[in-house]
């Protein structure tokens, strides 16, 4: 495919005239396909951030899909709603969503592969039809695309925080005041490359509302919304203002696995299955029909009976 900008084009990025002029590619998709030198301006390699201008010739190879050697695996899953360009599930917490060193099978993106397998290949990536993430021991609502257009509808969407995202937490003692609005940046940490810190070395801006929506003796249930989607965002935003989320072994450390209730009558610790964290809800435009959706996924059990204990025992 060649191309060529117009005179109304001139000084704009190589990425972002693209973006324009191939709507069914994500504009992360169309950076990997300029540095891959699958797109050429006048025969030669080129940069994402080279400006247009009158008489250039672009040149766009798309290339087939890359084997990823991503078995197929007939992995149950809980569909909340399905269509010709996306897949709408509730994750079960201990699902990891994409193969990664030490979890080369059993995820998510093996189970829709085996569902959909037409998937495979979508956003040209070993993650196919993944927009977004929830951690391995986060419950909750999940989208994904079953084509590039798909694809690149819903990444915009996310790139422009125009997503709502809205989750239930559980956490350690009382937040005072009871809601309120976390701005930070959120990095690596300068101590264990394993956990981001909001107080990094460097970083970028992360937002995080919480309202309180119910008080227990030590622990309060929060809902949680997002402006940005920084890694571990939620669980560092909460450790951060010292209401650590309960189960989080990776950030609460070695209390995250037991909580005792204050004043409850519980003669031992109320064992803590994972980190109390759950995707309750997503809202954003159908990216085909731009339709207002939105998705929800209800408690899972075990997050169920930990609230129900400390609802008994206050």
């Amino acid at each position: 495919m060649k191309l060529e900008p117009a005179s109304t084009d001139e000084g704009k990025r190589l990425d972002v005239w693209l973006d324009g002029r191939l709507p069914d590619l994500s504009r992360s998709r169309i950076q990997a396909l300029i540095k891959a030198g699958n797109i050429t301006v006048d025969g030669n390699k080129t940069t994402p951030h080279r400006k247009v201008h009158t008489g250039m010739q672009v040149e766009v190879n798309i290339p087939p899909p890359a084997d990823t050697a991503l078995t197929p695996e007939p992995i149950p899953l809980d569909i909340l709603h399905e269509d010709d360009d996306i897949i709408v599930i509730n994750k079960p917490a201990g699902l990891v969503v994409h193969p990664a060193a030490g979890h080369a099978s059993g995820t998510l993106v093996n189970a829709l592969l085996h569902h959909c397998p037409d998937i495979e290949g979508i956003g040209g990536e070993k993650r196919p039809g993944i927009v977004h993430r929830l951690d391995k021991d986060t419950s909750g609502v999940m989208i994904t695309a079953r084509n590039d257009a798909a694809m690149a509808g819903i990444t915009a969407q996310f790139r422009g925080n125009t997503v709502h995202k809205e989750y239930l937490a559980v956490v350690r003692g009382v937040p005072d005041p009871s809601s309120d609005t976390i701005r930070t940046l959120i990095g690596r940490s300068k101590h264990d490359r394993k956990r981001m810190s909001a107080r990094p070395p460097s970083g970028r801006e992360a937002v995080t509302h919480y309202e309180t929506l119910e008080n227990f003796a030590d622990s309060a249930l929060l809902k949680v919304t997002i402006e940005t989607g920084r890694t571990h965002q939620i669980r560092v935003h909460m450790t951060h203002i010292g209401h650590p989320v309960l189960g989080d072994k990776q950030y609460e450390g070695k209390k995250g696995s037991g909580f005792r209730a204050q004043g409850s009558g519980i003669e031992k610790p109320l064992r803590i299955p994972r980190q109390m964290l759950h995707a309750h809800l997503l809202a954003l435009n159908h990216p085909t029909t731009e339709e207002p959706m939105e998705f929800s996924a209800p408690l899972p059990p075990d997050m169920q009976t930990v609230l129900n204990t400390l609802r008994t025992n206050d």
